[in-house]
Formats: structure tokens, C-alpha cells, sequence
């Protein structure tokens, strides 16, 4: 039997290897039946070319997550240096979102992405699956667009987001 302490060190073990793992990061966006909601994951991957998938986890299904979780279709914007106020905006609850100075815009079917984002992502959920506490999500890409950004990239690591240079 595997004590308290053990339980708790293994726990704090398995998030400081995350916590210190660089990950890239995203905004997360839908137009729902409440308005617009959106949140910043650090969790996007690839997950097929045949068809196109990404997936991406969420800890809540409350609040933004669970907002995007209810949508029929996201926009999912990937972000770099240009970023970073806009990426911490998401990640902090109550902090102003989907203002005009942040540059949103959308695809023709109404997604919501950002206008310079170095790509952008119009997906539909084709699957969540609870996780213990979180929700891992499986959306099939229905289109793509390509930005023009010279721009380095951000990673999040250590609970901050940093540029590469």
C-alpha cells in the first residue's frame, strides 16, 4: 500500500516533469449560444493527417472550457512571440477577452481566431474523453489557414510563457 507521502511526492514528481517540459501554445475559441468563449492550452498536438486531428486536453468543463466543450465547431489559433498578453489573458480567469486590440476576426463560418496568428485551425470535436479530472478532446481540422508571421515562437514552461530566440 502506497503511503500519503509517497502518493503526494509521486504527484509532485509527475507535475514538475510537465511543469519543466517547453510545450507550445494555443487559443482555444467558439462562438456559442452565450457569446464568445475561448482559453489557452499548452496541450495541442498532431494526431492524424488521414483525416486531419489535433487533440487537447481541458481541467474543467466549466466556465470557457466548458463553453468550447458544448460548441459544434472551434477555432484554434497558434501563437508566437506577438502573443504573449493575449495567450495570458486566456489562461487567467476574468481577464478581458475577444477585445479589439487583441485582433480577432473569423472564418467565413464564424470561428473565432486571431487575425495574425501564424495559423489558424477551424476544427469540429469528434470526440472528449474524461480523464480523471480533465477531458482530453479530439477535433477533425476542417480547414486551415496560414499566416505570414516571422515572428519567434512562445512556449509555456514553469507556469510563464517564454520567447525563443
Amino acid at each position: 500500500m502506497q503511503s500519503l507521502s509517497d502518493a503526494v511526492d509521486a504527484r509532485i514528481a509527475f507535475t514538475t516533469a510537465f511543469r519543466l517540459h517547453p510545450a507550445g501554445v494555443a487559443i482555444v475559441a467558439a462562438e456559442t449560444s452565450e457569446g464568445l468563449a475561448g482559453l489557452t492550452v499548452s496541450s495541442l498536438a498532431s494526431v492524424s493527417v488521414d483525416p486531419f486531428a489535433v487533440s487537447f486536453s481541458v481541467t474543467s468543463s466549466r466556465g470557457s472550457a466548458g463553453a468550447v466543450l458544448g460548441a459544434d465547431t472551434i477555432g484554434i489559433s497558434l501563437l508566437d512571440a506577438r502573443h504573449v498578453d493575449v495567450a495570458d489573458a486566456f489562461a487567467r480567469p476574468g481577464a478581458p477577452r475577444f477585445t479589439t486590440n487583441q485582433g480577432w476576426t473569423s472564418f467565413e463560418s464564424g470561428e473565432p481566431i486571431l487575425r495574425d496568428a501564424h495559423a489558424a485551425l477551424r476544427c469540429v470535436i469528434v470526440e472528449t474523453i474524461a480523464v480523471g479530472s480533465s477531458t482530453l478532446v479530439v477535433a477533425e481540422v476542417l480547414e486551415t489557414r496560414l499566416g505570414s508571421s516571422t515572428q519567434p515562437p512562445i512556449v509555456y514552461r514553469d507556469r510563464a510563457f517564454h520567447t525563443l530566440t
